[in-house]
Formats: structure tokens, C-alpha cells, sequence
């Protein structure tokens, strides 16, 4: 697996290669700044970027402009975005071009390497991503229908869907069995108006609902 890194910080951005390296990726290129990132990847054309949100010359949203740039040009290039405050904006633009291969977590959980890694792997894979802070502010900004339809339970079940999590980790969060799982996730279905079709994804969809991008 090839990975890019966009970081200005040189401690973050060293730390985040001495993480990608030590679970197997070849990081073809560490950059500071859009433009190199851009060129690293036309390059190398790696597996994944990581790539800050805000980066120079002006510090505002930098990262996100170039990691639209790769989903529309390179859309086989999982991205993960990295962030130092919560701003779900962000990542419904990203999905809203694309639902696979994304994700977007705050900068704090790079320290947990294991969560880190795990999340990164879900994004090279071609899921999702999305940080638990993220999907509890969108959780809260987002009571109205059709999510209002949902149960509680049901909306813990679409919040760690929209995390990027299986079935089986949703019921290991929950404490509940995979069975129950299986059944929310058709409730949410059935109440989100996503009948089964073998034209589209509806855990995508379901997701994509959440994030109000659809």
C-alpha cells in the first residue's frame, strides 16, 4: 500500500509516517503545502492521502479544495482528512462528490494509533470514515425529518454507520447481537424510503442521508 501525507506540522507530519510505516505502507511522498500534494499524487498515484485541512499559504481550507481535486481526477484514491476542530462541512463536501474511499477525523486521533490505522484501512477499502464528534454535532443539528422517524436506538445504529463501522462492531459498541444490528439498519431503510435495488448502495445512501448531502 502507497500512501501521501499532506501536513505542514513536521511533528505531526513525521509521526504520521512513522505510523503509516509501521503497518506496512510505503509513504511515497510527506508535502506541506496543496500544490506538491497535487503533484505527489499525479506522481505516485498512492492507494490513500492524508491530508490537512488547512494548509499554506492561507491556512482556511487549503486540503479540502486539493482533496476534491483527487476524488474528481483520481477517484480510486481513498482520502482521509484530518482536522483540528470539528467542521462536518467538510465532509459532507467530500461525500457529496463521492461516497467511497473518504473519511475525515479530527487531528487528536492520531494518537490512537490503533483506531487511526483501523480507520484508515476502512477509507483504502472504500468506506467511511467520519469522526464520532462529527457525527455528534451532525446527530444534534439534524433533528428533523426523515431522521426524525428514527428511534433512539435507530439513530445510534446510523451514527456508527455513518462512522464507517460493520455490523459487527456496531453490535460490539452497542452491546447488543449482530441480529439486532441487521434489524435497525432495515428499519432506517424502510423509514429513509430505501427499498432494496441492486443499483445502489443503501448503507451509502443511509449515510448520505445523515450527512444531508443527497
Amino acid at each position: 500500500m502507497r500512501a501521501v501525507i499532506a501536513e505542514d506540522s513536521v511533528l505531526l507530519q513525521v509521526g504520521l509516517i512513522k505510523v503509516l510505516e509501521s503497518v506496512g505502507y510505503e509513504v511515497a511522498a510527506a508535502v506541506g503545502d496543496a500544490e506538491a500534494l497535487l503533484a505527489a499524487v499525479e506522481e505516485h498515484r498512492p492507494n490513500v492521502v492524508v491530508v490537512d485541512v488547512r494548509m499554506p499559504p492561507d491556512f482556511a481550507d487549503e486540503g479540502v479544495k486539493a482533496a476534491l481535486v483527487i476524488r474528481r481526477q483520481w477517484p480510486e484514491v481513498g482520502v482521509l482528512l484530518l482536522s483540528q476542530y470539528v467542521e462536518e462541512r467538510y465532509a459532507a463536501d467530500l461525500l457529496s462528490t463521492n461516497t467511497r474511499g473518504v473519511g475525515y477525523l479530527l487531528k487528536q486521533r492520531v494518537a490512537n494509533v490503533d483506531d487511526f490505522v483501523e480507520a484508515l484501512q476502512r477509507v483504502v477499502e472504500g468506506g467511511t470514515a467520519l469522526d464520532p464528534e462529527v457525527v455528534a454535532q451532525l446527530l444534534v443539528r439534524k433533528d428533523r425529518d426523515p431522521l426524525g422517524k428514527l428511534t433512539p436506538r435507530e439513530r445510534d445504529v446510523l451514527a456508527l454507520m455513518a462512522e464507517g463501522r460493520s455490523n459487527t462492531a456496531i453490535a460490539s459498541a452497542l452491546v447488543i447481537s449482530d441480529s439486532a444490528v441487521a434489524k435497525h439498519i432495515n428499519a432506517i431503510f424502510m423509514k429513509l424510503d430505501l427499498p432494496p435495488t441492486d443499483a445502489v448502495h443503501r448503507r451509502v445512501l443511509a449515510v448520505v442521508h445523515f450527512l444531508g448531502v443527497g
